[in-house]
């Protein structure tokens, strides 16, 4: 799946690289890559993308074409553009695991190496997070509200792009979706592939019940039927009850039928009791057609018998909020081994960074998994009670406080460039659901969580003052 990526970038990236090719030489830079604020007015992120960006990393490099291209521009010289043609990639990389739960300011990837070569990562390291991160987080609201029933994930048509469709569907499996229809990334991560029919199977044929007949002729094993073409009620159920049993007197299970239009609830409904009359308590009833979280909890509620989910384009382009607006900041240089801490200031505190290399904690209660807050700490500090901290929401009213009882454990770690990283969806999404498990319930609510509170040390805290003093004499 994986190609070159090193030209996907801006080109003030290449401009700020050569730069700092030629002038800062010997600075080592260490970027931060965090989001200010949650899509859909939730309280968390789902981290995801950390595998393709292992991979982008591991085959960086710039080829004869590139070198060429970039010569035609005319404005590198000829040491800079060298430097490209024997690109050999001196980075490294901390990460908080895909499938971790992330809150505002918290950084999700961290990267130090060359100045120039990590202004060269801006670009494509973003792409990756931020949409991956964005499609797990819709995937995680949209499974939330299926209330543990399946959802397949079936996207593809109206994703924005091939790659887009390919790793959005693996964002959404890491999410808590159970399967998709795309068959390229079914291939590519091992996911179920699920889907039943489109109307243009049942136009083809002479009748209704000719086409059902046929499918199942086909697929006796996978006789999920499409009822909604002509009428739901007078002749897709009728004509799929019909099928059905003449798929188990033949030996077969059927698989359910599927509702794509109309009213789902009272189509549901009144499908399920001709299910149930004619033997059939088994067959599952899926419903699709501009689903999301916020649908599917009416359907619900409203007493919809059904089984299983089908999401397109709500889930696959986050459409109610479509972007993951992930910032990569620079936090610190190193030169000849000595460390800066650096810092981007701003007329708001929400937009000035934290300076210096981080690490950010998970709090929880004494001897459990319930976790009560989130500490940003400078990497090298040790958190032991007591412990004072300073709450990160600039809005808070009480910012200051002393934590006297905690475990802590943190969330971001090494991550090897030399070997592909963990990539088994399902076992992402297994650690992604144990993670959201330790999480207070009101933060995961759909509308209106709660916040979950996001502390810095009060040692970060008075370094970013510092700098902002600094800042303001300079």
């Amino acid at each position: 799946m994986m190609r070159n990526l090193a030209m996907l970038t801006d080109l003030y990236e290449f401009s700020m690289a050569g730069g700092f090719h030629r002038e800062l030489p010997k600075t080592r830079g260490v970027f931060d890559i965090f989001y200010r604020n949650v899509p859909d007015h939730g309280s968390f992120v789902v981290a995801a993308g950390l595998a393709q960006v292992v991979d982008v990393l591991r085959d960086f490099h710039f080829d004869a074409s590139d070198i060429a291209y970039l010569r035609g521009l005319k404005l590198y010289d000829d040491d800079f553009l060298a430097y490209l043609a024997d690109f050999k990639l001196d980075c490294t990389v901390t990460a908080v695991a895909e499938g971790t739960p992330v809150f505002p300011r918290e950084p999700l990837l961290t990267v130090e190496g060359p100045l120039d070569q990590v202004q060269l990562l801006e670009t494509v390291l973003l792409n990756i997070v931020n949409h991956q991160s964005l499609i797990a987080t819709k995937a995680r609201r949209i499974t939330f509200a299926a209330a543990g029933r399946p959802v397949m994930e079936f996207g593809a048509r109206r994703a924005q792009g091939p790659d887009a469709a390919i790793y959005g569907t693996r964002a959404a499996i890491i999410g808590g979706a159970a399967s998709t229809s795309n068959v390229l990334a079914a291939k590519a991560f091992g996911i179920p592939a699920a889907g039943t029919m489109a109307h243009s199977w049942v136009e083809a044929f002479p009748s209704e019940l000719a086409a059902f007949r046929s499918w199942a002729k086909q697929y006796p094993d996978n006789a999920a039927l499409l009822v909604d073409t002509y009428d739901v009620l007078a002749s897709g159920v009728p004509n799929a009850i019909i099928v059905f049993k003449e798929l188990l007197a033949a030996g077969h299970k059927p698989v359910g039928i599927r509702i794509d239009s109309g009213d789902i609830t009272k189509l549901a409904k009144l499908a399920r009791r001709q299910l149930d009359a004619a033997g059939l308590p088994d067959v599952k009833i899926t419903a699709s057609n501009a689903l999301d979280e916020y649908v599917i909890p009416a359907l619900l509620a409203e007493g919809a018998p059904l089984d299983n989910f089908g999401i397109g384009e709500k889930l696959i382009t986050s459409s109610s909020s479509p972007v993951l607006s992930g910032v990569y900041k620079l936090a610190a240089t190193r030169t000849n081994g000595v460390l800066k801490p650096k810092i981007k200031v701003s007329a708001s505190i929400e937009k000035t960074t934290l300076p210096g290399i981080k690490q950010t904690y998970r709090l929880y209660r004494p001897g459990s998994c319930e976790a009560f807050a989130d500490v940003i700490a400078l990497a090298d500090e040790q958190l032991t009670a007591p412990l004072a901290v300073v709450n990160s929401n600039p809005l808070t009213t009480h910012k200051r406080i002393v934590l006297t009882a905690f475990d802590a454990q943190p969330l971001s770690a090494p991550v090897p460039l030399d070997q592909p990283a963990p990539s088994k969806v399902f076992a992402i999404q297994r650690f992604a659901k144990t993670k959201l498990a330790e999480l207070p319930s009101e933060t995961q609510r759909l509308v209106n969580p709660d916040t979950y509170t996001v502390y810095v040390t009060q040692q970060l805290a008075d370094l970013q003052q510092q700098l902002m003093d600094e800042a303001k004499r300079d």
